[in-house]
């Protein structure tokens, strides 16, 4: 049977899903844990953990079995993702109510206990990433799996473009300067995802090189059509609340560039994507190609 991307994804999402079911705890204290499963499971389109894998398979010989490390650093940047998500959503940051077509964690379980599944999320990725002495991966590759995760998620990354994006509310920003700041809120997380995937199954340093190009490019896409589908899409269809970064005065793409020309930097970017696979070093890129279509296609 030839490969295709429908069957690849589907599979890859129900292992990552029975991964993170398995981890995050139904059990944890006082209600905690049906807060931190509400936030991960059952939702959500998977893209950071497919990117791992995805890239993990573009370096890893043809045959080879991935090793376990790469399932759980494809875990755990899922759940630094889910737990970007309840922060992000609670009063304090974008006071959203709807998430992945469910109410929002706060809505549902009130805004202390938001607060602290977020911050278990947190915790139980770097839990998860290291995993048990036991496993066939080396102290190094552990070590610098935890150095990538905290870095796109930290101050370099995720958090400080949260931080720049609070304090752009109604100021206007060149392209420049927006483009920095998604690099880092969104792109930073996607990026980590790639170059962890390959990390963990100990990518060259041209390897590594190429795929950065790739997750860089693929990082900026998917917030230029996320600000598209902002303007274009409805609430059933994006799972969450549209016209709110008009509504909040928020700097986008689209309000900088314009709709046409912001869907066109989206295919600009996207040719940049795909072109950095264009090496003779990798296995196959038959997944990342797909996942960098979809990102930029998609209606949600």
């Amino acid at each position: 049977m030839s490969w295709t991307f429908a069957a690849w994804s589907q599979q890859n999402q129900q292992k990552v899903e029975e991964a993170l079911s398995a981890w995050v705890p139904a059990g944890a204290p006082a209600g905690l844990g049906g807060a931190m499963r509400y936030a991960v499971l059952d939702g959500g389109k998977r893209l950071r953990p497919l990117l791992a894998l995805a890239a993990a398979e573009a370096v890893q010989p043809a045959g080879a079995d991935l090793p376990a490390s790469t399932l759980r650093a494809a875990c755990a940047v899922e759940l630094i993702h889910a737990y970007s998500l309840v922060h992000d959503d609670m009063p304090c940051m974008d006071d959203d109510v709807l998430r992945r077509g469910k109410p929002t964690v706060h809505v549902q379980y009130g805004q202390a206990q938001a607060l602290l599944a977020g911050d278990a999320l947190q915790a139980l990725a770097f839990d998860v990433l290291v995993g048990p002495a036991n496993e066939d991966t080396t102290p190094h590759t552990t070590v610098e799996l935890c150095r990538q995760l905290a870095r796109a998620a930290g101050y370099a990354g995720m958090a400080g473009g949260q931080a720049i994006d609070l304090a752009g509310v109604g100021v206007r920003l060149t392209q420049t300067q927006l483009e920095e700041m998604h690099r880092l809120k969104t792109g930073a997380l996607l990026l980590g995802s790639v170059t962890m995937g390959a990390s963990s199954v100990n990518a060259t340093t041209p390897q590594l090189q190429a795929l950065t190009r790739y997750g860089q490019a693929l990082g900026l896409a998917f917030q230029v059509v996320d600000d598209v589908l902002d303007v274009t899409a409805d609430a059933v269809t994006l799972g969450k609340t549209p016209g709110k970064d008009a509504a909040a005065d928020k700097p986008t793409f689209v309000s900088l560039l314009g709709l046409e020309a912001a869907q066109a930097y989206a295919d600009q970017l996207l040719d940049e994507a795909l072109s950095a696979l264009d090496q003779t070093f990798f296995t196959r890129t038959d997944a990342l190609r797909a996942i960098a279509l979809w990102v930029v296609r998609r209606n949600h």
